[in-house]
């Protein structure tokens, strides 16, 4: 059991190694991200806005852009991460390590984990500058950046698993991740929709994970919260098992 524990630590310390070695590429890129949409969409378009919620437009989406950011480098981590480990032929070392398969999928989700929670906590900083933050509801920002950040670890788990190239790394976040995020409530309330719109928006789960983390943070929400984060988990629990079952029967990574 000790040897165990000792390889998925040693896997978590490995993946997680490289967000503070190419900090430029892991970390760096979200603050000028965020920094730009605060001057573009917050400052200038903000101003013609307006008021959301009796709230400036600006720190409206503050939540929002953090979370985008969790999403993304949470995914980019564990996908980039499988992905290479294939490529690089030492995902074999990995599967006959003493680790079992759920202890390899947790050391990567963890790495994921990782990156983005600390590019979460440099975005937050950055939107400090911007707007007043007041952490309503910390239990509820902490949970909830877990579980998003769990959820796109895990489904960067299995783009990685199955890509064949590094082209095929980047299909899910550019037509799905992508339309997901900006129709998921980062810049406006679903609240503003017309209601079939409204109804339909429902169905997306990037939905539910911004509007808790709002709520969390600045105490608005279009979704009701612990609701939200009982699917949340539902969602994880769900793509934890899927991904011991792939990797355990993927003809790509065993023969």
């Amino acid at each position: 059991m000790t040897s165990k524990f000792t390889a998925l630590q040693s896997l978590t310390i490995k993946e997680s190694r490289k967000i503070f070695r190419c900090w430029a590429q892991t970390l760096l890129p979200s603050a000028v991200t965020t920094t730009l949409y605060f001057v573009i969409f917050g400052n200038l378009i903000g101003q013609r806005i307006g008021l959301i919620h009796d709230l400036p437009y600006n720190q409206f989406i503050a939540p929002g852009l953090i979370m985008l950011t969790v999403i993304t480098t949470s995914y980019a981590q564990v996908c980039g991460g499988v992905y290479l480990a294939k490529f690089a032929r030492y995902i074999e070392e990995i599967l006959v390590s003493p680790m079992s398969d759920s202890m390899i999928v947790t050391g990567f989700m963890l790495s994921g984990l990782t990156r983005g929670f600390l590019a979460g906590v440099v975005v937050t900083f950055i939107a400090s500058l911007f707007v007043p933050l007041p952490f309503l509801h910390p239990l509820i920002l902490l949970g909830v950046v877990i579980l998003t950040s769990v959820m796109f670890s895990l489904t960067g788990f299995l783009n990685g698993l199955y890509a064949n190239s590094f082209d095929e790394i980047s299909i899910i976040p550019t037509f799905v991740l992508t339309p997901l995020t900006y129709l998921g409530g980062v810049f406006y309330s679903v609240s503003m929709l017309p209601d079939m719109w409204e109804k339909l928006s429902h169905i997306n789960p990037i939905l539910y994970m911004v509007n808790t983390f709002r709520y969390g943070m600045i105490g608005i929400t279009d979704v009701p919260i612990y609701e939200a984060m009982a699917l949340l988990l539902a969602i994880n629990l769900c793509l934890f098992f899927a991904c011991i079952s792939c990797l355990k029967h993927s003809s790509r990574v065993r023969p």
